[in-house]
């Protein structure tokens, strides 16, 4: 275990903390999600799949920026985009060619697009996607499975919910995934009412045969708008998406994430009589056609395509996984933690069963990888540069070190002794089996 000391880390949470709330612009990015004191709170740059911190610690990262970074840091493809765009300039008063460029790619790759708007990150284009919905059909509710960003129409069915209106919450409920039952019994209670399912089409848990294909002729029968939300899935399960993989094509798809590689970028696309809804409802940003990510957008798919990049993706999380599986085994801590997830998306998760509860053996994860230098949460999100035997090597080598360390931490008589600080704080669970599975505390409290 080498010597990592986040001495600038902790004064400059310190600091932020007086300006900015929570130190950080994104839950999952904040010190809620790592130990205190024994892990990094800010980075100071990154290069391929590699990041150094203000301390000037480096990481492998799977993060990824909470999974943007499909090709790398500083990919030398996108970056010459950038440039070569900067020189042209950033915002317009017109629309760019870049527009028309990018959405016919995405036409090209997407089942489901007909026609596409742009936004900034995916909320937009999850809100975009159910006020279109809404409009199209002259209903008010909302059928979701998932996690769809931070907007009131979704964040109102979350323990999150302060500060949205209870008129407005109670147009939203929620379902069960793999379960078309749960659908069928809201659509039926109140025929007639409901605009739109959206929901997460696969994640850590595939769609069961059949599922998708009940949720389309669900939708189909009582007319309400389906919505795949593929912010996560876009790019890295392939290039159509989910939507492409199972065989099952939305009315309407949010895109997001992967697409600029980091850049801020998302897409609403769909069948061209709802999108041109889009001339009735209000849709507009000033940023919306901001040609930096356009031009990193376009450089990104093109080169996704060009090098195969979801089947590399792929091929590298199966051996993590499996990789994984196998060190958790041989430590015995495989009651403690699974290895779970498609081959794009494999994940090492608490069970909540065994030596010590969830919040323990998350935390305990958490700060032993970072003491070798991995940057892990729940899952390893992965981009192009980590196809490489060294990289994956050197991590699987790591997280062998790190679990010696948790194994011997739940041998103890007191686990939660062996956290060198504050344990993970739980934001709250919005996916299934996606990390610690602790009852969230109601944002109003």
């Amino acid at each position: 275990m080498a010597d990592r000391i986040f001495d600038k880390s902790q004064a400059l949470y310190v600091r932020a903390l007086e300006t900015v709330p929570l130190a950080s612009q994104t839950f999952s990015k904040s010190a809620m999600q790592y130990v205190g004191g024994a892990s990094p709170l800010f980075l100071d740059r990154g290069d391929g799949c590699r990041v150094t911190d203000v301390d000037g610690n480096e990481y492998i990262d799977y993060v990824l920026g909470l999974l943007p970074v499909v090709l790398g840091y500083r990919d030398p493809d996108v970056d010459a985009a950038i440039r070569a765009q900067l020189d042209k300039g950033i915002s317009f008063s017109l629309a760019t060619e870049l527009e028309a460029e990018l959405a016919e790619r995405l036409v090209r790759l997407i089942p489901c697009a007909e026609m596409v708007r742009f936004g900034k990150n995916g909320s937009d284009a999850t809100s975009a996607a159910v006020r279109l919905a809404r409009a199209y059909t002259g209903r008010d509710r909302i059928a979701l499975a998932g996690y769809h960003g931070w907007h009131d129409w979704y964040i109102g069915t979350t323990a999150r919910h302060l500060g949205v209106p209870q008129a407005v919450r109670d147009l939203s409920s929620a379902f069960t995934f793999n379960d078309a039952d749960s659908l069928a019994s809201l659509l039926k209670a109140a025929p007639g009412e409901y605009a739109a399912v959206i929901m997460e089409p696969a994640g850590l848990d595939a769609p069961a045969p059949g599922f998708l294909e009940a949720i389309r002729a669900l939708c189909d029968e009582h007319g309400v708008v389906l919505v795949f939300d593929e912010i996560v899935t876009g790019f890295r399960i392939g290039m159509g998406g989910a939507q492409e993989a199972y065989g099952v094509t939305p009315d309407l798809a949010a895109f997001g994430k992967a697409m600029g590689n980091g850049m801020p970028i998302s897409a609403i696309v769909g069948r061209r009589d709802i999108m041109a809804f889009m001339d009735k409802i209000f849709f507009s940003g000033t940023f919306g056609g901001e040609a930096l990510s356009l031009a990193a957008s376009i450089a990104t798919l093109d080169k996704l395509e060009r090098d195969s990049g979801p089947a590399r993706i792929a091929a590298t999380g199966v051996k993590l996984r499996d990789g994984a599986a196998k060190i958790l085994k041989a430590h015995e801590i495989d009651a403690e933690y699974l290895t779970k997830g498609p081959d794009w998306l494999p994940a090492v998760l608490p069970t909540g069963e065994g030596r010590a509860d969830r919040t323990v053996t998350t935390s305990l994860l958490r700060q032993e990888l970072v003491a070798e230098g991995l940057l892990f949460m729940a899952t390893f999100n992965l981009s192009l540069a980590h196809d490489d035997p060294q990289v994956i090597g050197e991590t699987l080598a790591a997280f062998d070190r790190a679990m010696a360390r948790v194994a011997a931490a739940l041998r103890s008589n007191d686990p939660a002794a062996r956290l060198r600080g504050a344990p993970v704080e739980p934001v709250f669970q919005v996916r299934q089996n996606t990390g610690p599975i602790i009852k969230p505390k109601d944002a109003a409290e």
